[in-house]
């Protein structure tokens, strides 16, 4: 195998870095940039982003992130039994079924003991 095979490999790479650098120079310099205090305050995360880092935060947001993540990802995985759905048989759709269970189950526990309240 020869290495002169993959020199348009090795030449895109250059061209598609050069050209992701050259745009955000080119965002930095041309693009407004026109900070205020309501660009600068707390938006998501729920404390000052530009304040001392050892500071105590509020543990909800990060509960709910991870709740949100945790079935995000679980219902990512119906994407696939939906697609299979008319090979999978009866097996395939009672396993879907414990599995919807499962997750509603743990939605309700959730629920009920207020993990999913901001207060």
């Amino acid at each position: 195998m020869n290495l002169q095979q993959y020199f348009p490999v090795l030449l895109f790479i250059i061209v598609a870095t050069l050209i992701g650098f050259a745009l955000i120079g080119a965002g930095a310099l041309l693009g407004p940039n026109r900070p205020d205090d309501q660009k600068l305050s707390p938006y998501e995360c729920g404390f000052e982003a530009f304040d001392d880092a050892r500071m105590q935060f509020d543990v909800r947001y990060y509960l709910v992130a991870i709740l949100f993540i945790l079935f995000d990802l679980e219902i990512a995985f119906l994407f696939p039994w939906a697609i299979a759905y008319g090979t999978v048989g009866l097996v395939g759709f009672w396993t879907v079924m414990v599995f919807l269970l499962v997750l509603t189950v743990g939605f309700i526990y959730e629920w009920k003991k207020g993990a999913l309240d901001w207060d």
